[in-house]
């Protein structure tokens, strides 16, 4: 008697954990199908953002509209000159998030120069927020690696960032000052 309830209850359990897992399995597929479709969102998004329709035709670019290409990358300068629409470190990496990029790292001296170049009308404290933030004694890019060439700005302060001025390279200032923004992303490789 007891062996013919032992074997009902497992029963009931294994009736429990079948219907479990096709519960489950339905799960996975209803996610499966609605990644797919946000997969497929996507990328119909960068077809339309890099392969804008023009008569009927797509034309590529390597860049968005507004972006400008140097090397492999795509770069978005935000020079807003009044300091009413200027961003905190914090708040100019969110918008570049936005645009589905970050704020710029740069990884070698032509790449710095050219920040530099873009770094219109900036002088003194006020320049352009640059992916460079101390992380206790250290430079850190926003895609975490190091600061590779400490020449190139000042010893970090805990709670300053780098921005990048015309003629003077990069500054040391407080994370919270409120600055204009470069933004990079990768290109497209047409």
């Amino acid at each position: 008697m007891n062996l013919e309830k032992q074997n009902q209850e497992l029963e009931t359990q294994n009736q429990e954990l079948e219907m479990e897992k096709r519960n489950l399995t339905n799960q996975i597929k209803d996610m499966e199908a609605k990644g797919n479709e946000l997969n497929i969102s996507r990328a119909q998004w960068s077809i339309d953002a890099y392969c804008p329709k023009r008569d009927a035709r797509r034309q590529c670019k390597s860049c968005q509209p507004g972006r400008i290409l140097f090397q492999s990358s795509c770069y978005m300068v935000l020079d807003y000159k009044t300091s009413t629409n200027r961003k905190t470190w914090e708040e100019a990496r969110e918008n570049c998030t936005i645009r589905s990029s970050d704020l710029v790292v740069v990884d070698n001296a032509e790449e710095k120069k050219y920040v530099s170049d873009n770094s219109w009308g900036s002088s003194g404290n006020e320049g352009y927020w640059i992916g460079l933030k101390a992380d206790g004694r250290k430079w850190k890019w926003v895609d975490g690696s190091d600061l590779a060439d400490s020449s190139w700005t000042e010893n970090p302060t805990d709670g300053h960032c780098a921005i990048s001025v015309t003629n003077d390279g990069w500054k040391s200032v407080n994370c919270n000052d409120r600055n204009r923004w470069i933004c990079e992303q990768k290109a497209l490789s047409v």
